[in-house]
């Protein structure tokens, strides 16, 4: 898993992506599998995004998916 660029400031640690997938670990310890089929190519998009960009992943997943995950992992 890659380090999440804002993640002192953030409640997301890290994430892993692959095709029409993420995976986001939460400072929590909560790790949460995101794709296709939950919440949707769009928003994997997206977060993927937000995710390489180190910022605004967080607020992104509390105001457009919360918990339209496809798996909980952790």
């Amino acid at each position: 898993m890659k380090r999440y660029g804002a993640a002192r400031d953030s409640g997301v640690a890290a994430y892993d992506v692959g095709p029409g997938w993420i995976v986001i670990r939460f400072h929590h310890g909560g790790s949460y599998r995101y794709d296709e089929s939950h919440p949707g190519a769009e928003h994997v998009l997206e977060m993927q995004r937000l995710a390489d960009a180190g910022e605004g992943l967080n607020t992104y997943i509390n105001r457009f998916v919360r918990e339209d995950y496809a798996a909980r992992l952790s």
